[in-house]
């Protein structure tokens, strides 16, 4: 009798304690804030057209197969109120419209929404993307230097173009000098720290219904590559070990969990040269021993819209176009289905991370 009294209260105290943790839990939950920053350059930006992904949605033709259909409701987009963004001068609950056009989205929304519903706590989105700056210069970190060399040499040639510039057109613009060079490398890496500083400062007034609760940064989507195509693609590997580094350094976030969504506007067609040689360099992430479960880099052009590739290479077909995209390559034609599976590929990646981490 004693025994089982024993068991009973014991019992009772675990059940209790359970409760308790629970409890607390739960609190901690609704205090606190998971914070994704997103950084890159034209596609971080978002470059897709709203209304066709709205075409997409209703058009009987594409209705059942819409990759949007969990994004809206009663034929609107959803907002988001356990989900915010901040985007330039932009912010407020995420839904369509923040990319980096006039109507257009980018990969947030998949994203953000993937990561409010499995989260309970509020998840807060800040993008810092500008349109063609590569990894070589002006997203370039500390640790990546440029070297004295490099500087010297840019600078010789910079002094070289403004004299002829000069003979040529009669003027008198003065030469550059190697702090002028300087500038130009890291300049939006500063700007993204700037960036998040400035929203962790102020997020209680930019966002009235996170007051009180504490910001946690739990992770870095990476989307960029473009531009290091022209002159950076040797070097892209070593900048970007240094970049993912450097951005946990100044972040104080060791092993920050770090998702790189590779180049691959290639779709089904073969990559070559600068291009294949950069995605080989982000895809290597996955190799560096230190990166081992904190860093995931994946293949954007095997989630290419295969519909939109048809209606790119059948004559006759182009007028249909608009429905599903564009003819601009460099961000992937445009194609919500495209963005959309690169997003949710991302969501995945940084689920995959924060379980292990």
């Amino acid at each position: 009798m004693k025994k089982q009294g024993l068991s009973i209260a014991l019992g009772v105290a675990i059940t209790a304690s359970l409760a308790t943790a629970t409890a607390v839990q739960a609190a901690d939950t609704a205090k606190t804030v998971k914070v994704f920053l997103l950084a890159g350059q034209s596609n971080m930006e978002g470059k897709v057209f709203t209304p066709t992904m709205e075409y997409q949605a209703e058009a009987p033709r594409t209705k059942e197969s819409s990759m949007y259909k969990h994004l809206r409701k009663d034929g609107k987009w959803i907002v988001r109120d356990d989900v915010f963004i901040k985007y330039g001068k932009r912010k407020g609950p995420l839904t369509v419209g923040y990319g980096g056009r006039r109507q257009g989205t980018g990969v947030e929304l998949e994203f953000g929404s993937m990561m409010g519903d499995h989260f309970d706590e509020s998840v807060l989105l800040i993008k810092t993307a500008w349109g063609g700056h590569s990894l070589c210069q002006q997203f370039r970190s500390p640790s990546a230097g440029p070297s004295a060399e490099k500087l010297q040499v840019e600078l010789e040639h910079r002094q070289q173009q403004v004299k002829q510039n000069n003979e040529k057109n009669k003027k008198n613009d003065p030469l550059p000098t190697l702090d002028d060079i300087k500038k130009a490398y890291g300049s939006s890496y500063r700007a993204m720290l700037a960036e998040v500083k400035e929203t962790f400062d102020k997020y209680e007034t930019m966002f009235p219904e996170l007051k009180g609760k504490k910001l946690e940064l739990a992770g870095f989507v990476w989307f960029q590559g473009w531009n290091d195509q022209y002159g950076g693609q040797d070097e892209y590997a070593s900048n970007m070990k240094h970049f993912i580094k450097d951005v946990r350094k100044d972040l104080g976030v060791p092993n920050l969990p770090f998702v790189i969504a590779a180049m691959g506007q290639n779709g089904s067609t073969q990559a070559a040269g600068a291009m294949l040689t950069i995605r080989e360099a982000q895809m290597a992430m996955n190799d560096v021993p230190k990166f081992k479960d904190n860093v995931k880099a994946f293949r954007t052009d095997v989630l290419v819209d295969k519909t939109l590739e048809e209606l790119l290479r059948t004559p006759g077909k182009n007028s249909e176009l608009a429905n599903f995209g564009a003819f601009d390559a460099c961000h992937y034609y445009q194609s919500p289905n495209w963005y959309t599976r690169i997003a949710h590929a991302m969501g995945e990646a940084m689920l995959e991370l924060c379980k292990k981490k």
